[in-house]
């Protein structure tokens, strides 16, 4: 059976004092909660800081990018084993603002998947489509197109102990979520996909949904049966809604 997983995708926001005050209170408000994964992905300048602030929680630590290389003459990168190395479990890979920003192509990906798997990180592997390729009818393809540059390196047992975050990217930052029916006609299709190539696989990957996640939304996205979490933006910067949205998800299902 699968566990819900929610993670909180901090992005380039964050200074020592909010990550003080947020884990202080993240712990507190989420002690007795129980039904749920928890993991908070801050900029890489405060990943140390706090994961000693999460030391003895059940609350995860999560990066948002890795370098290819796992050592060498590669200035200002971060290697899959240094993040290991200081407690880091997850790993945020091909999110929109890396493809878009940083133009990480699938090939570049799936590099920085294969790393984070050889040295034990769970990588959190994100797809999704613009409004274009959603317009016109694309978004299984676009699907497909970054799912198979995984498959087709890794093979199928590359999913095992993995997680897909599927985000639209017509939905990320814009306050405007796909409707829980859309959400879980893609995850469902892309549940479907992989158990083409392994049933078992299909069956246990964690789905999370991305994309103007919020309190309002969560309850009704996270009642569909392929849904089983959240990579959550905005709202995990404040404690109150990141926990709602937590509680949410360690209740629902």
């Amino acid at each position: 059976m699968r566990h819900p997983l929610v993670i909180g995708n901090w992005k380039l926001n964050g200074s020592k004092h909010m990550v003080n005050d947020f884990i202080v209170a993240l712990r507190n408000k989420l002690s007795s909660v129980v039904g749920c994964d928890v993991v908070i992905a801050p900029p890489v300048a405060y990943l140390d800081m706090a994961k000693r602030h999460l030391d003895g929680s059940c609350i995860a630590l999560g990066a948002q990018n890795v370098d290819t290389h796992f050592s060498g003459a590669f200035t200002g990168e971060v290697s899959a084993e240094m993040l290991k190395d200081i407690g880091v479990k997850y790993i945020i890979i091909g999110h929109s603002d890396r493809r878009t920003l940083h133009k990480e192509s699938d090939d570049i990906i799936a590099e920085k998947f294969f790393v984070s798997k050889t040295v034990g990180l769970v990588p959190v592997l994100c797809i999704g489509e613009s409004k274009t390729e959603k317009e016109v009818g694309q978004t299984e393809d676009v699907c497909v197109h970054q799912i198979d540059a995984i498959l087709n390196r890794m093979g199928a047992k590359a999913f095992e102990n993995t997680v897909i975050a599927y985000e639209p990217i017509w939905a990320i930052g814009t306050g405007k979520s796909a409707t829980p029916a859309e959400a879980q006609a893609v995850h469902k299709f892309i549940r479907g996909y992989i158990a083409k190539h392994d049933e078992s696989i299909a069956e246990q990957v964690i789905i999370q949904y991305g994309g103007s996640v919020n309190t309002i939304n969560a309850a009704e996205l996270f009642t569909q049966p392929d849904i089983d979490g959240f990579l959550v933006g905005s709202a995990s910067l404040i404690v109150d809604s990141f926990v709602m949205i937590v509680k949410i998800a360690s209740s629902s299902k």
